[in-house]
């Protein structure tokens, strides 16, 4: 079979498609035939080294969407599937066309939900509903800050938001998409680079919620936040590292909460994949490539021009 690999760690090019064979399901797996896979930042901190991979050559690619192989474990052949944990299954990550992946990893993809929206939905609503929900305990009528709001995340987090009714207030460093944020459903947008975001959180006596994907700006995060708010640290797009002033903290009695990207379950993935289904939310594609491609892809999401997801499709 096909997978785009890399066996170094470096630049995009040193993604390259190759020629490795077949995974074999064991009794507890499922064969996949995999047709649409995404991007994530992820994929390049592990592409650059800056996140090491435990052992090279190496295939990336969380999420897979396909069709399963042959029937197993309660699965038909057939039948479409996604799985959010491809990068742990016996053949690699979905940049693989097939993949053996525990049973217990893989969600029906329902009528009417394309692979590449199933992939482009996954982990980026799922984790948004964890952030907003779950863990952030969202209210109706609360307020919510959305940092990296032009992402996979935060563009799904928006419409989730919204459909609770909660006011949103979204992040971005350009203008220029500004206006596909409005459409989402955010009620005021930020552009970081001009405005302080805690100052104009302080405009509507700050924020009840935040879902923080930079990491750098937990600082400003904490600044936001009305009293007795609450911070959910999804990511860190912008460093692993934040400096706060404790102080503050303390006195605003902010919760700090942590589940991070990977705490998402089977559950909530099927739960968002049926919002999708019924057209309450949609995630936000920004490209769709072949395989092939991916290292474009990977430069794509790199240069942060992008509102969305990558998909990447097997032929």
């Amino acid at each position: 079979m096909k997978a785009v690999q890399f066996s170094r760690y470096g630049e995009p090019e040193v993604l390259q498609m190759v020629e490795v064979p077949d995974p074999t399901a064991t009794p507890e797996e499922v064969l996949v035939d995999v047709k649409a896979t995404t991007v994530n930042h992820l994929d390049l901190f592990q592409r650059d080294g800056s996140r090491p991979v435990p052992a090279l050559p190496f295939t990336p690619g969380l999420e897979a969407a396909g069709i399963v192989v042959e029937e197993s474990q309660g699965f038909h052949a057939g039948e479409r599937v996604l799985t959010t944990r491809a990068t742990s299954a016996r053949g690699g990550g979905g940049y693989a066309s097939r993949i053996a992946v525990a049973a217990q990893d893989l969600v029906r993809i329902p009528d009417g939900v394309s692979f590449e929206q199933a992939a482009a939905t996954g982990l980026t609503a799922s984790t948004a509903w964890t952030g907003l929900f779950d863990v952030g305990q969202l209210r109706e009528g609360e307020r919510v800050l959305i940092w990296g709001a032009t992402s996979g995340v935060g563009s799904i987090a928006i419409q989730l938001a919204k459909q609770a009714g909660a006011w949103v207030m979204a992040t971005t460093g350009r203008d220029d998409k500004a206006d596909v944020l409005r459409k989402l459903g955010a009620d005021m947008i930020v552009n970081y680079n001009q405005q302080s975001v805690a100052e104009a959180a302080r405009t509507v006596n700050g924020v009840n919620l935040v879902l923080e994907l930079v990491g750098s700006t937990l600082q400003d995060s904490l600044n936001a936040c009305a009293p007795d708010g609450r911070v959910v640290l999804i990511g860190n797009l912008g460093g692993q590292k934040a400096t706060v002033d404790t102080q503050s903290w303390r006195l605003k009695r902010v919760n700090v909460l942590g589940p991070g990207i990977m705490h998402t379950t089977p559950a909530n993935e099927e739960h968002v994949l049926g919002l999708v289904a019924k057209k309450i939310v949609q995630p936000v594609i920004a490209a769709t490539l072949p395989v092939e491609q991916a290292s474009e892809a990977h430069r794509k999401l790199a240069k942060h021009a992008i509102v969305g997801k990558i998909v990447l499709v097997h032929g």
